[in-house]
């Protein structure tokens, strides 16, 4: 009540303590009293539960193990809701407890026995209820708790049917549904009848937002007199304000043809304001407040970057590469024009990923200006199996379409070469985890296309870990990728497909694959195994590199400063291929 900042965690002091450390969960209670907060120590994402008492800063003496992510607390600040994982890492179990009581007595109010679905729990904005979501790649369902009733049993907001995916949000006029039912491919938004914890059936849905083809809803956000819609229109990422009374709807204006704008850190339900996040390939991460009735906007913070950057200096633009079946790859660039080299093709540096509907939007990274200021064009290809041009872009490049993630990859490098943005021996490829599959591929597709390709954590070695059902996310990657154990066509194509199993002697170019001993997502063997293959493979007599962090999972090391000195890593390897080590002097 002073307005003075209080720290509530410092991880740097957890740090101190030595090897890695992630968060999982960092939630204050409802009265502010207290801080539930998970610790992950080994890069596994098993995290142990504490409470700390914000008004002593003691802790409260019990601690739950085994802990992954999404937590909610009850209104009443002492019930809490966590989700805890199988032997396969698949969050199945959700359990209440009650703060100070011993974790034995915590007791389970959901359970998920499909392999295919993870189980997550999460407050609303109203704090009214709590929700329990179970989803699996193309399927989701959920449930609703009271957080004034802990106690009460969860209930249904619509069974679960194959092939339907819905995310709902609390609101005072209803219960706000985005789903992709009655056929809505790229989703509409609808309002479900609540009283209480219970929704009425989806015949009594309203639409608020019926379906459009290309425009797609991906999330929304709740508040007392408005709404807030998440989603894309041709390919960028968009924001719609809507009255949830008179269904009028509005975008929030970007500044860009190349940016990503999408909602920010938004804790009050009672607000005037939106807090909306904003960056570019050449714009830092702003976090900006717009007033919702004058449209008026604030700059509250903008990430602070070296002295000197100047993003003027900067240029970006939106391409499209055309496949050979017609699809057009949108593509983004980002480069400084004053040091383009004047004595031949620029540098170029591609990166890629193409899965999970995932999209891969323009962001402003401090690093990369080490690679623009060498001259070096970077480029995002936004290939199919991502989200950017919507559920058929994701739809596309899945199962038993998903070549055509690899070959729009190498079509948007020849269409920059043919372009004049950059020369051959001088293209570098990079991408991470199911973009690592994508670098696997395109090695083997062509190998001469590419001066160096930089694998992290890559998906290299997919039959094998999906044909084991008890790797951690394999029953899950099935819905991703097809399942090799029971349909022989799915087996062929992966076969036809997997960086390993595709392994001959060619040209191979300088390769460096990234790995991390505790990751659980993309086991370290299999960038082992393909590394192994590569150099008894390889007949360009080019470098096989292969690098693995002791204390690390998915994401590498923990801390600021290991990130920097991955990132110094990678960047070393791609600018030494593509000989641009040197910083270039800006053109007269």
């Amino acid at each position: 009540g002073d307005d003075q900042e209080q720290v509530v965690l410092d991880v740097n002091e957890l740090a101190h303590e030595g090897g890695y450390v992630g968060l999982g969960v960092l939630e204050v209670s409802p009265d502010g009293n207290w801080l539930a907060y998970a610790v992950d120590r080994a890069g596994n994402e098993r995290h142990a539960l504490r409470f700390r008492d914000l008004r002593t800063g003691e802790e409260s003496p019990e601690t739950v193990p085994e802990v992954s992510y999404g937590f909610a607390w009850a209104a009443d600040s002492a019930t809490c809701w966590y989700t805890v994982q199988d032997d396969a890492s698949r969050p199945h179990r959700v359990l209440r407890h009650q703060r100070g009581a011993d974790p034995a007595a915590d007791v389970e109010i959901f359970r998920e026995d499909d392999e295919r679905f993870h189980l997550h729990v999460a407050p609303s904005r109203s704090h009214a209820v709590v929700v329990i979501s179970a989803g699996s790649a193309i399927t989701s369902e959920s449930w609703l708790l009271d957080a004034h009733r802990p106690e009460a049993d969860p209930h249904l907001v619509a069974e679960r049917e194959q092939g339907v995916e819905y995310s709902v949000a609390h609101h005072p006029t209803g219960l706000l549904v985005v789903s992709n039912h009655d056929g809505a491919e790229d989703f509409a938004l609808w309002r479900a009848p609540l009283a209480g914890t219970r929704v009425a059936p989806r015949t009594e849905w309203e639409a608020l937002l019926p379906h459009e083809r290309g425009r797609r809803i991906a999330g929304v956000e709740a508040f007392a007199d408005h709404v807030v819609v998440h989603g894309r229109s041709d390919g960028a990422t968009a924001l719609w304000l809507l009255d949830p009374e008179s269904g009028a709807i509005r975008p929030f204006a970007s500044d860009e043809e190349v940016a990503t704008i999408g909602p920010g850190a938004n804790p009050s339900f009672e607000t005037s304001t939106y807090r909306l996040s904003y960056q570019s390939l050449t714009t830092p991460p702003s976090v900006i407040d717009e007033d919702l009735a004058t449209g008026d906007r604030t700059v509250l913070k903008q990430l602070p970057v070296l002295d000197g950057f100047d993003r003027s200096r900067y240029a970006s633009a939106r391409e499209w590469a055309t496949a050979p079946d017609g699809a057009q790859v949108p593509i983004s660039l980002v480069w400084r024009p004053d040091r383009q080299p004047a004595d031949g093709p620029a540098p170029l540096v591609l990166y890629g990923y193409g899965a999970y509907e995932t999209s891969m939007d323009p962001l402003f990274s401090i690093h990369r200006l080490s690679l623009l200021d060498r001259g070096v064009v970077y480029v995002v290809a936004h290939v199919r199996g991502g989200g950017e041009r919507g559920r058929r872009w994701y739809l596309d490049g899945k199962k038993l379409n998903k070549v055509n993630t690899f070959n729009d990859f190498v079509d948007a490098t020849c269409w920059l070469l043919e372009q004049g943005w950059g020369g051959p021996r001088r293209v570098a490829a990079m991408g991470g985890s199911a973009g690592g599959l994508l670098m696997g591929a395109i090695a083997n597709i062509a190998p001469a296309l590419y001066t160096a390709v930089l694998a992290q954590v890559p998906f290299v070695d997919p039959l094998t870990s999906i044909l084991d059902p008890d790797l951690p996310l394999s029953a899950l990657e099935w819905e991703e990728w097809g399942n090799p154990i029971e349909d022989k066509d799915v087996y062929e194509y992966m076969k036809s497909y997997s960086p390993y199993e595709n392994l001959r002697a060619l040209p191979y170019p300088k390769i460096a694959a990234r790995t991390s001993l505790n990751d659980t997502r993309v086991l370290y063997v299999e960038p082992a195994k393909w590394v192994q293959g590569l150099r008894e493979n390889t007949t360009s007599g080019e470098p096989i590199l292969m690098t693995i962090e002791m204390e690390g999972g998915h994401g590498g090391a923990s801390g600021r400063y290991e990130g920097w000195k991955d990132r110094a890593w990678d960047d070393a390897f791609v600018l030494d291929a593509i000989n641009a080590r040197e910083l270039r002097p800006p053109l007269s």
